[in-house]
């Protein structure tokens, strides 16, 4: 991933915290590398044994990339990453917990929905081929939902098709199914107490030979 939005969220926050008469130092170091392939750098682990190798004995740990709590807060930096700056000489060790479901962030995740939404008046079938973000009004404008008892169908709710339907109706389909099944049931019964079963089974005549 481009580190251009890591580095941007670190510039303000900075800036903002010494608005609010903070002056600390900070440093921005990369997570999650996953097996030989290069990652973003400077990694973690090499950064915190590089702080501590410099003198320094406090460390706040913030996970600027992540929202919600998951294995890589949890597990890789309240655990393992703790575990070596510990052993490299830090003394005190805090990490600021995720956004999670605070107020303010769950506001501005609405307020970034809705302005990523098409206008109302139109129909955005170019943004659905293409998956982006669309209302659930148009979307439900485009595709008539109905429940199974509507329709009179035995699984819903369901796309419901402005054509004239060929054939059975669902209902006559079910029926229908259901005195196949049926007649299959008597056929194989008689063939059973008959003692033919096997043979009926393997030339197919199930349920044939009753019609």
């Amino acid at each position: 991933p481009p580190p251009t939005a890591p580095q941007a969220t670190v510039s303000f926050v900075m800036a903002r915290l010494r608005v609010l008469g903070y002056s600390n130092p900070d440093t921005l170091a990369y997570q999650s590398k996953v097996g030989p392939v290069p990652w973003l750098q400077p990694y973690t682990d090499d950064k915190i044994k590089e702080l501590a190798g410099g003198g320094v004995s406090s460390l706040v740990v913030v996970p600027i990339s992540f929202v919600s709590e998951h294995i890589e807060t949890l597990e890789e930096i309240d655990i393992e990453y703790r575990e070596l700056a510990e052993e490299a000489g830090i003394t005190h060790w805090e990490r600021v917990p995720a956004l999670g479901v605070e107020e303010d962030f769950i506001d501005d995740l609405a307020s970034a929905v809705v302005e990523a939404l098409p206008r109302m008046e139109q129909r955005p079938l170019q943004e659905i081929d293409e998956g982006r973000p669309v209302s659930l009004r148009v979307v439900n404008d485009l595709v008539s939902l109905r429940s199974k008892e509507e329709i009179g169908a035995e699984y819903g709710p369901v796309r419901v098709r402005n054509y004239r339907r060929v054939g059975f109706t669902p209902k006559a389909e079910v029926i229908n199914g259901r005195i196949a099944m049926a007649a299959i049931t008597v056929a194989s019964l008689s063939s059973y107490l008959q003692g033919d079963l096997w043979d009926v089974i393997y030339n197919g005549r199930i349920p044939f030979e009753w019609f």
